[in-house]
């Protein structure tokens, strides 16, 4: 190994380190904001009172301490778990498609996820699965299928060509789309339920609802690391990636599925949450560059920061600008007006340098 490479790998591990003190950071930012601001000495001790035998010596929680374990954290973390799974997602497809306009979205997640959560919002539909709500579960089920329909539609033969996959999406996601109008058009008293769920956001999270996303959002982002060099080679188009040795077709399949599964199980939870999927992977490309094996954990970090800290202004922009009354602005908006013009910044100041 050179001294070039080395000093890069070097220098990966410091950015990845850093980013990492970063989402430690954002979580204690996030748990201090909200309707009651809380001090940061009474969040790290409500904290530290998780800890195994630590808690016990620090006595029982207060009123302040149960507001942040209880109510602040299921949501902050689901936060982070979210915007790392959409970061990933996007770092993924972006890989695959070679296009930088590739998002979680892109091939029909949010259209499915949105058309089952709207059937499971206007029909009603009560009763969950293991403590998860039958809207989470309708949404995780409806994006699958939807992923799973479009891969169905764009195989030729033994191939799957990325441009069939992503025309195929962008029609199964029209078609579904449609069909979410027609279900808002009958929705009655039940639209503002929808459309709020439209918006994205973490207000009625649970534990459960972490603790069911997590572990799958995580099997993926393995998994998807291992593929990382495969992703690498395939920048160079797939005639040339065949001749390097990649097997492009089941790196295709498998990245494919990972992202998905990635997207869903967080669109199940927070609903749509535009923006971080599709920015996040390029705002972290200008940091480390290219390399899928850095830009993966990189910008799973920054998407998670970025969510904890958007979900906590959203809860204090809301009772900032609506004089007290218990509103919340949806997270895809403020993650969208805050990050948006800061892209388009360092983008100007690096414009010569970028590329995928």
């Amino acid at each position: 190994m050179g001294s070039e490479a080395i000093f890069r790998r070097k220098r990966w591990k410091s950015i990845v380190f850093a980013l990492l003190l970063t989402l430690i950071a954002s979580i204690v930012v996030s748990l201090n904001l909200g309707f009651a601001q809380l001090p940061f000495t009474t969040v790290i001790k409500a904290l530290a009172k998780k800890l195994p035998f630590l808690g016990g010596w620090l006595g029982a929680p207060g009123v302040e301490e149960t507001i942040i374990t209880d109510i602040r954290l299921p949501r902050v973390l689901a936060g982070v778990v979210v915007g790392m799974a959409l970061s990933l997602a996007g770092s993924i497809f972006q890989g695959i498609f070679r296009n930088p306009m590739a998002d979680p979205y892109v091939i029909g997640t949010s259209a499915g996820a949105a058309f089952g959560a709207s059937l499971a919002i206007v029909l009603g539909l009560g009763a969950g699965l293991l403590g998860v709500a039958s809207i989470s579960l309708m949404a995780f089920l409806g994006a699958t299928l939807t992923v799973s329909l479009v891969y169905s539609i764009s195989r030729v033969g033994a191939r799957t060509p990325v441009t069939m996959l992503l025309l195929s999406g962008i029609a199964v996601s029209t078609f579904l789309s449609a069909l979410v109008m027609v279900l808002g058009v009958l929705a009655g008293e039940k639209l503002h339920a929808l459309y709020f769920w439209l918006l994205g956001g973490f207000s009625y999270v649970e534990w459960v609802d972490v603790l069911v996303a997590a572990p799958l959002i995580l099997a993926a982002s393995i998994v998807s690391y291992f593929y990382s060099r495969d992703l690498n080679v395939m920048q160079l188009g797939e005639e040339q990636a065949l001749q390097l040795g990649v097997e492009v077709e089941r790196s295709k399949l498998v990245l494919t599925a990972l992202g998905s599964l990635a997207t869903s199980a967080a669109v199940a939870i927070s609903g749509l949450i535009g923006f971080v999927g599709l920015i996040i992977p390029h705002l972290v490309r200008l940091l480390v560059g290219p390399d899928h094996r850095v830009l993966i954990p990189a910008s799973m970090l920054t998407g998670g920061s970025l969510l904890a800290l958007c979900d906590g202004l959203a809860r204090t922009i809301g009772r900032i600008t609506f004089l007290g009354a218990p509103t919340e602005l949806p997270v895809g908006v403020v993650t969208a007006i805050m990050g948006a013009p800061f892209f388009l910044y360092l983008l100007r100041r690096r414009r010569g340098e970028y590329g995928l």
